[in-house]
């Protein structure tokens, strides 16, 4: 019923925390030529980036579940939105709903992006080391 404001909750979350973190970047010159040396040298991808991915990955999920939802009649373009915040019983099942399955959704996700980041490490560091073994 509204399992999906659980992932657009974290996706709140980890978009103020990469809008944060995008400002304490620092940033690359303009110049082509430099940024292409910088690149060059540099395997690393920016963390900033990396949690960028969860973001997307988190707002993706939450509005195709709402989509499923609208498509399904559980919410309304009216007030209360959610057809079971009108009725008590229902709310209390809609509560329990979030509290498992978006939980559940949430953590999923995060997993899956986890697993991400550390693909994207170990590929960072095979990359380190075959250039090390190349320069030897």
């Amino acid at each position: 019923m509204a399992c999906f404001l659980v992932p657009a909750t974290e996706a709140i979350v980890t978009t103020v925390i990469t809008k944060a973190a995008d400002k304490k970047e620092p940033e690359h010159t303009s110049d082509h030529v430099e940024a292409a040396e910088v690149k060059e040298t540099s395997h690393k991808m920016p963390f900033v980036k990396k949690l960028r991915w969860l973001s997307n990955m988190l707002w993706g999920g939450a509005v195709l579940l709402c989509f499923e939802h609208l498509w399904h009649g559980e919410v309304v373009p009216f007030p209360p939105f959610l057809t079971a915040a009108s009725n008590p019983a229902d709310t209390a099942e809609m509560l329990g709903e979030m509290s498992t399955v978006g939980v559940c959704m949430a953590v999923l996700i995060t997993a899956v992006w986890v697993g991400m980041v550390i693909v994207t490490g170990i590929i960072e560091k095979r990359g380190e080391a075959s250039e090390a073994s190349q320069e030897v």
